[in-house]
């Protein structure tokens, strides 16, 4: 697939953020619709949890034999979410009121051509309220799966919205799109340019100054979006997940930076690995608001963060000194990134040449997801 971009969809460019997309995607993960190696640590976790899912509520079973890999979705089940601060209730209020003639037709259009869902399945799509079961089987996925991390899993997406949406802003496409995911690749142009993805679909599409909507994900793949109900979208793993789902030590032994600057800063300090607000870091580290604040106005006075407005939040970050403390290898990375540029490297210019490696991305064919 190739897309392509000019400087008024760069502009037109926004980020979203969707709990019921979560909710599903961590649904087709413990289901092994997809897989994720660095997330296996979780779905081992939540493994009991799932299973009685699975037992207390048959329409979640319905609900995963009618999703689809590669063809059509039903949109009604996960609408297109309209920005970052939607919450979980706001969007299954907006699946509830989907009128049964649609749903009707959509589940319809889903079934055609796919595996014969189970007879229960099938009592449950031919239900007259239909649409409730299948709202209450994704509220209940929620509520088991989702809804115990939810404010930390928010606090790493927001944070990569933060990150990428500043780099989209200041250096562009190339930069932002440049770890998004192995599969992507930036073309530059003249005046315009392609992003390529590595998948079946081998379409172009020109967005025409309608911009791209980047959906980060906690549970879920690589998914394109090419067709109505959604905009052109892309949603993309994001970082820092792993990380905050896998198990904590039990014991960590405090090296020189904890007994340098305290235990409770140095883990700051390591968190902001990704820029982040204040109460993302309390989110993320289980810690008292006041107590975040302060340790961030010791860790400023002392030049390890600067903080940054955007809007109403203020962001965050290590400053080249805090990095070179908390981490050893920024050093040697810094000396060598130097190096390259004074002998001429190119930064930037390996953007996407992972690209070679890696399952075919999962996309949008009709609504597919």
């Amino acid at each position: 697939m190739r897309i392509e971009v000019t400087p008024a969809d760069l502009a037109a460019s926004r980020f979203a953020i969707s709990p019921l997309g979560e909710a599903m995607s961590a649904l087709r993960l413990c289901a092994g619709q997809h897989s994720s190696a660095a997330l296996a640590p979780w779905r081992a976790r939540v493994r009991d949890r799932y299973l009685r899912l699975r037992r207390e509520q048959p329409a979640v079973g319905a609900l995963l034999s009618l999703l689809r890999s590669d063809g059509y979705n039903a949109d009604f089940i996960q609408p297109p979410p309209a920005g970052v601060g939607l919450s979980f209730a706001d969007e299954l209020a907006a699946l509830r009121a989907t009128p049964l003639h649609q749903a009707r037709a959509e589940l319809a259009r889903n079934l055609a051509g796919h595996r014969t869902p189970p007879a229960y399945a099938r009592r449950i799509f031919e239900a007259p309220d239909v649409v409730d079961r299948i709202a209450d089987a994704i509220e209940a996925t929620w509520t088991a799966l989702v809804a115990p991390d939810w404010p930390r899993l928010r606090a790493v997406l927001e944070r990569d919205v933060v990150r990428r949406a500043g780099q989209l802003a200041t250096y562009g496409w190339a930069t932002a799109l440049a770890d998004l995911d192995p599969r992507l690749r930036w073309i530059a142009g003249d005046g315009r340019g392609i992003i390529e993805v590595r998948q079946r679909d081998r379409g172009r599409y020109v967005l025409s100054g309608q911009g791209l909507l980047f959906v980060p994900s906690a549970f879920g793949p690589l998914i394109t979006y090419t067709d109505p109900p959604w905009p052109f979208a892309i949603v993309y793993p994001a970082r820092g997940v792993a990380d905050l789902l896998a198990p904590a030590p039990t014991t960590r032994a405090p090296d020189a930076v904890d007994r340098l600057i305290g235990s409770t800063r140095a883990a700051i300090l390591r968190a902001l690995a990704v820029p982040a607000t204040t109460s993302q870091l309390v989110a993320r580290l289980g810690l008292g608001l006041g107590t975040v604040g302060d340790h961030l106005a010791v860790l400023r006075d002392a030049g390890l963060v600067q903080r940054t407005r955007l809007g109403r939040a203020v962001r965050y970050e290590r400053t080249p000194l805090g990095a070179a403390l908390i981490d050893p290898d920024y050093v040697a990375g810094a000396a060598g990134s130097f190096g390259e540029l004074a002998a001429g490297g190119e930064s930037g210019a390996a953007v996407g040449a992972a690209a070679g490696a890696g399952a075919a991305a999962e996309r949008s064919s009709g609504s597919t997801r």
